[in-house]
């Protein structure tokens, strides 16, 4: 057909009444009207839809839009439905159908009345389906999502690898449109390979989304995870916001929760059933919902331009997966939070899910594994880090849009360590991942350097004098500055450049901030990057007191308020006993046992300094939680068993051991010594809870087994112990 710019300004307003087109639209629409293969990697929210669906409308007969997901078709045509003032302009053809609307859907087809159908692959496997569509006048075939079609992706379907026979199966001279928001270099070529796409014309709008601000937070224990998550919400109070999850149980638990705390959220997860889904994303876009707080099932097609953060509870399993989510925030421009909690226990669990996986699956599910690891590490600018993986170069201005960029950690020189590494990697022929070549570098004689005699190398442990976050970092800055590369096609191996051949000829300097050190961090309640609530010289002045109080009790300082506790004093100014009492860790006992001089100093302290005093920031458990530590406490009054306590509860004995420490740091007494005489010899006893009441810097069962196993001492005794001396001195 004749494409006129003028024209397609005339249908882009007739058909949605927009007046103008968003970055490559223009460009795009005007290929698939002249019936080219097109290409198109373009961001969440950048506009991809408009793409092939302009030309649907202008086209003579039907397109074709492959999509992964059934469940989110009828909102992509209820979508549509909207500017149109008929039903029929727009249908999804899939299993969820019955046969009677199967066949109005083809009758509105073959009576030219529907311009864009949507289709699972699945559907287009059905012999009758091909037939049916080889009778009909197809306009050309858009292939949404079309990441999935690649094996070097993160999200691979082999349905959509057969695409291109379907296609061809139908009629081979089909123009197609390939749309993606998350590809690498690997996997466009993978995508116009598989799809047999001809001249294609490729579009790359950038993957920069300038409004978002990235923070990864260390993840702590669960009940102290998810007192962030209403602190961070209830700083922007009244926002439409995405919570992810992996686990549905954790959809509802939160949910609740937020409930709890005067936020209107609610669940979505793929165990509710189909009507509960869709009525759950109708309440989120009408902004009956504020907060959804999903599995990642949620948020794909959803077009909502007002998300004003996204947080993710659990780490993605890839970047794509990541950026892809985030993307769903602040599509109208404005800024918005993208906050993430990290953990090494998160990541073992996702690892745990490839150990059954093919070969080439587990390797390809374990690179993208360490991409993710390397990005919540980095502390680097996380918005190079993220570019730089889908192969768009960017120079980072220290706008502070991410969390390392406002909070810089201080850089070193590395000259002579760049250079090392280099070497190191040549050494090993160019032939290994990072994990392996930090292995090298810091002499670490496991299976696979000793099986290919890498340790008998003069290099192997030249690096030993750093640990391998130092190693890490070095090699990951080598990456983002084109000293070395990343082989894809081998699952990750590093191979030197041009660019680092000549680093190692003639070294010149070369500064670095150190990684992040996620074992060595200590998750907090309160950040400067986002809520800034904490009062730093009230935290340092009740510190000062703490010591005070536990000279005088002759208790360590951590048994009279651990820091947790008071910094939610320096958040939340509590200057009577009942709002001490709902202060984080604060029990009525504790409370009126070493409350009264911390609440005397508060309330001269907001006095002095002309205070106003948050008065909706106190974080509500929900009533479940309460019910379980009620079960524990008369279970343990009844002197049961504690594994009996834990097996009717449906509890791990780690689990349980969590909810004791929670009851007793609150400031409830529980006697367990029923169970400790039973179990535990009495120089173990002594052992423990004079380490606690005369070494120990903090209350953690962690740093107690660390000094402690030497002796033969189980972390079940540190934390059974530990339990009895917080009972007995904290409250």
């Amino acid at each position: 057909m004749i494409v006129t710019t003028t024209g397609i300004h005339e249908a882009l307003e007739q058909y949605f009444g927009f007046e103008s087109f968003k970055g490559h639209q223009e460009s795009i629409i005007k290929s698939v009207l002249e019936r080219q293969d097109t290409f198109v990697i373009m961001p969440t929210g950048g506009g991809k839809s408009l793409c092939y669906q302009l030309p649907a409308l202008m086209m003579e007969g039907t397109a074709l839009v492959i999509s992964p997901l059934i469940a989110l078709m009828k909102n992509q045509v209820d979508s549509i439905r909207g500017y149109s003032q008929s039903d029929e302009v727009a249908h999804f053809l899939n299993s969820s159908l019955t046969k009677a609307q199967a066949k109005i859907v083809k009758e509105d087809i073959t009576a030219g009345k529907t311009k864009l159908l949507y289709v699972a692959p699945e559907t287009l496997t059905k012999e009758e389906n091909i037939e049916f569509f080889k009778e009909c006048n197809v306009s050309f075939v858009a292939v949404d999502e079309a990441h999935c079609i690649s094996e070097w992706g993160h999200d691979f379907r082999p349905e959509y690898r057969r695409i291109r026979t379907m296609i061809d199966n139908i009629d081979r001279e089909v123009p197609i449109i390939a749309l993606t928001a998350t590809a690498t270099p690997k996997v466009r070529t993978d995508i116009v390979k598989n799809l047999h796409m001809e001249n294609e014309r490729t579009f790359i709008s950038s993957f920069n989304r300038d409004n978002l601000y990235y923070e990864i937070r260390p993840k702590g224990k669960k009940e102290q995870t998810y007192r962030q998550i209403v602190q961070l919400v209830k700083g922007w109070e009244g926002q439409s916001g995405i919570i992810y999850v992996q686990a549905r149980k954790s959809t509802e638990e939160i949910a609740k929760i937020l409930t709890a705390n005067g936020v209107n959220a609610v669940p979505y997860h793929a165990g509710l059933d189909a009507k509960t889904r869709s009525r759950t994303q109708d309440r989120f876009l009408m902004e009956d919902a504020e907060v959804i707080v999903a599995t990642i099932a949620f948020g794909m097609g959803i077009d909502k331009p007002d998300v004003r953060f996204v947080i993710h509870y659990d780490i993605p399993k890839s970047i794509e997966n990541y950026y892809q989510e985030t993307g769903r925030a602040g599509r109208d421009g404005i800024v918005s939070n993208c906050v993430a909690f990290y953990s090494y226990k998160d990541i073992s669990k996702l690892e745990k899910f490839l150990r059954d996986k093919g070969v080439a699956e587990r390797q390809m599910g374990t690179l993208l594994l360490h991409e993710v690891m390397a990005y919540s590490e980095t502390t680097s600018c996380r918005r190079r880090f993220l570019l730089h993986y889908f192969g768009e170069e960017y120079t980072c201005d220290y706008a502070g849009m991410c969390d390392n960029c406002r909070f810089p950690k201080e850089q070193v020189e590395v000259q002579d360590q760049l250079k090392l590494a280099l070497e190191a990697v040549v050494a090993l022929n160019e032939n290994y991942k990072i994990p392996s070549i930090t292995t090298f570098l810091t002499g670490n004689e496991n299976k696979e350097m000793m099986d290919y005699g890498h340790a008998n190398h003069e290099l192997f442990g030249s690096g030993k004098e750093h640990d391998k976050t130092f190693w890490n970092s070095v090699l990951r800055q080598a990456l983002l500055n084109n000293y070395v590369s990343k082989d894809i096609e081998e699952y990750g191996t590093i191979k030197l450049t041009e660019k680092g051949r000549q680093f190692i000829r003639s070294p010149h300097s070369f500064k670095i901030p150190i990684n992040h050190n996620f074992d060595e961090m200590t998750p907090v309640e309160d950040s400067n990057a986002t809520t800034g609530a904490l009062d730093p010289q009230l935290l340092k002045e009740l510190r000062a007191l703490r010591k005070e109080v536990a000279q005088e009790k002759d208790v360590p300082p951590y048994v009279v308020f651990q820091d947790p506790s008071l910094q939610d004093m320096a958040t939340q100014y509590p200057i009577t006993m009942d709002e001490m009492t709902r202060v984080h860790g604060v029990s009525i006992g504790k409370a009126r046992r070493y409350g009264k001089p911390f609440l005397e100093l508060i309330a001269e302290y907001v006095e002095d300094n002309d205070i106003e005093r948050p008065t909706n920031f106190i974080v509500k458990s929900v009533a479940n939680k309460s019910k379980t530590k009620i079960v524990i406490i008369q279970s343990i009054d009844r002197k049961m068993p504690l594994y009996d306590i834990a097996s009717q509860l449906k509890l791990n004995m780690e689990e349980l051991y969590d909810e004791l420490d929670a009851i007793v740091d609150a400031g409830t007494r529980l006697n367990i010594d029923y169970y400790i005489d039973e179990n535990i010899d009495e120089e173990v006893r002594d052992d423990v809870y004079d380490y606690f009441k005369y070494d120990a810097e903090s209350a953690d069962s962690e740093a107690a087994f660390k000094e402690l196993r030497e002796d033969d001492i189980t972390m079940d005794e540190v934390r059974l112990i530990r339990i009895k001396f917080m009972s007995e001195m904290a409250n």
